[in-house]
């Protein structure tokens, strides 16, 4: 199976890019094609503004092109009424787009489902109707004599000389996108897309970077803006309205959403396909019409039946066919000298053996009149393996759920790693990522791994929390000591369990058992004191099993405490410490393994009265 050679190809690409423009620009194409290539160019920065809002973090926006708008009608603002530099203008329309993206995304970025993509479409026509009605924006008529860029003894105002400012904007853009990615904010930003839990249970404070991710967007489209006011030296306000806005996604999901050069590929592909459209095709039927629109849609669409995940992915997937060793070359790539041997990452002082490490106490959850937990009590002492079993429906996922605080208690309360006198330290009424700092980590019973993510990727998800590199940070390239740290600890957990051979491998591709592994090492890369695995051996053959029963006395050893939720019960009993029964939603028995096998309650609830 192919490696992915995302990361290891990601300088050389950006500097063939980069060549590929200079290339382009010294060549004697006409005016025409440079003028196009503006036009790809500028849609490109707007659609990979989107590439990372809707492609990388899973959240759909129609409203890219009034940001564009923003931008424009800033920068022309400025220097026609206030006769601002343009390159004064570029940090104001920059800040005012981010200021309006702010407001609109602290209300809507609050929605979800089809609730967020309405609300995209609402503050977008809310905005075009803003550009065509304002007196000092020009109304429908716009602003005009917009002057062109100008550096000392040079002006840019031929389409080949804009051609060389626009795409280095676009060349930096892609840079700082692929150094954003190959972060840990890169990381927060994709685990979005994976579903909030998962997110939060490694403390990630999602609603953060889905305003991070949102605001990133906004500034490619303030930029994509300003360049466009000058390109075109005016602006109105239709090129902003909502179809801008469904082209500019459209072109991040024909290009391949989630794919940075898709941005790229789709720009170039819609442009260019709506341009052809437009010159030849009333030549062919005949009349002059809309009918270029009814044919664009339906070439459209039958693209994304052929190739629903974009062009990018159909072109890379047959780049790999074409030199299958390609994912090798990329492996074997030298790390830098400087970071070969990156110090290791702080670890947790883990409490002291036999301490009172979590307390449960009342814990009760109904949802309407069902009662899913019912005043269930127990505790956990550092250094144990405890196991939570029970029937089918008994609500052992549901406890998981309250403990880990992915669910709020309908009452009782819960204490972890509480003071000397057993008290404090209630954790009820936290958010899950305030646990998941405290040293709480988990898995879940059904996997949740992210699409497109290698297993070492994956992994480092779980590191979160143990970085600090922000944002600009990781864009400038400023990350590099703290990044070879976290992947260093990233490969030593994959490798601690067993996985170390897949580490460059998609982790979707694995087989199910693999993927529960996988998501065990996620969770030791958060350094916990309590580790909550929810069923770890489904889908694991014997010896799978057998290697994870080592390595969970192993974390025993070292200090790790386990509190796993199992149906294997052989797993079970050669392997915990103590047992808790659960039956619905109800504590039954509590004890050692062997005091469990012979309690009638127990048997009972799993065999029935008869036995």
């Amino acid at each position: 199976m192919s490696k992915l050679p995302f990361c290891s190809l990601r300088r050389s690409g950006v500097l063939a890019f980069a060549v590929l423009i200079v290339v382009i620009g010294v060549l004697p194409f006409k005016n025409f094609w440079f003028t196009q290539a503006n036009y790809i160019g500028i849609a490109a920065l707007a659609a990979l503004g989107l590439t990372l809002l809707t492609g990388v973090a899973g959240l759909t926006s129609f409203g890219q092109a009034a940001f564009v708008g923003i931008g424009a009608y800033a920068s022309a603002m400025l220097t026609v009424h206030w006769q601002f530099s343009p390159w004064l203008a570029l940090p104001v329309a920059i800040f005012l787009t981010l200021g309006a993206a702010f407001l609109i995304g602290a209300i809507t970025l609050r929605l979800s489902g089809h609730y967020l993509p309405l609300a995209t479409i609402a503050w977008a026509l809310s905005l075009y109707y803003l550009f065509g009605n304002i007196a000092p924006l020009g109304k429908s008529d716009g602003i005009m004599g917009v002057a062109p860029l100008k550096m000392p003894g040079f002006v840019f105002d031929t389409a080949r000389s804009m051609y060389f400012v626009i795409w280095a904007c676009v060349a930096l853009a892609i840079a700082a996108a692929l150094n954003l990615l190959d972060s840990r904010p890169g990381r927060a930003i994709r685990a979005l897309n994976g579903g909030i839990a998962m997110a939060e249970s490694c403390g990630i404070h999602t609603a953060r970077y889905k305003m991070v991710v949102f605001l990133t967007a906004a500034f490619f489209a303030a930029v994509a803006g300003w360049l466009y006011a000058h390109q075109q030296r005016g602006v109105n306000p239709t090129p902003f309205n909502l179809n801008a806005g469904i082209e500019f996604l459209f072109m991040a999901v024909v290009g391949g959403a989630g794919h940075v050069s898709g941005a790229i590929v789709g720009a170039i592909a819609l442009t260019l396909l709506k341009d052809q459209l437009q010159r030849h095709l009333p030549g062919l039927i005949g009349q002059v019409g809309n009918a270029e629109i009814i044919l664009f849609g339906a070439l459209l669409i039958l693209l994304l039946q052929r190739a629903p995940q974009g062009i990018w992915p159909l072109f890379t997937r047959a780049l790999r066919l074409l030199t299958p060793d390609r994912g090798a070359r990329a492996e074997s790539t030298e790390p830098s000298p400087a970071l070969l041997t990156p110090p290791p990452l702080q670890r947790r002082v883990m409490p002291a053996r036999g301490s009172l490490l979590l307390e449960v106490s009342h814990m009760r959850r109904t949802f309407g009149g069902l009662v899913a937990v019912n005043d269930l009590s127990f505790e956990v002492r550092a250094g144990e393996v405890v196991a939570l079993i029970g029937p089918n429906g008994a609500g052992k996922s549901t406890s998981f759920n309250l403990i880990t605080r992915m669910l709020d208690l309908s009452s009782g309360s819960i204490a972890f790693m509480p003071g000397p006198d057993g008290t404090g330290k209630g954790i009820e009424r936290l958010s899950a990522r305030a646990v998941a700092r405290r040293g709480m980590a988990r898995t879940f019973q059904h996997v949740r791994l992210l699409p497109g993510m290698s297993v070492l990727d994956s992994v480092l998800v779980g590191a979160y929390t143990r970085g600090c590199a922000g944002t600009l940070r990781s864009i400038l390239k400023l990350n590099r000591a703290e990044e070879a740290a976290l992947r260093a600890e990233g490969l030593r957990q994959i490798d601690r369990v067993g996985l170390g051979s897949f580490a460059h491998q998609e982790a979707a591709s694995l087989a199910l058992g693999q993927q529960r592994i996988v998501e065990i090492a996620r969770a030791l890369c958060c350094d916990p004191a309590l580790l909550l695995l929810d069923e770890p051996a489904a889908g694991l053959r014997h010896l799978e099993k057998k290697a994870l029963a080592v390595l969970l006395r192993q974390l025993r050893e070292e200090g790790v405490t386990v509190l796993l939720v199992e149906h294997d019960m052989d797993f079970v009993m050669g392997l915990a410490d103590r047992i808790i029964v659960m039956e619905f939603g109800t504590l039954i028995a509590q004890g050692t393994p062997e005091s469990i096998r012979k309690d009638p309650a127990v048997i009972e609830a799993y065999l029935g009265a008869a036995a």
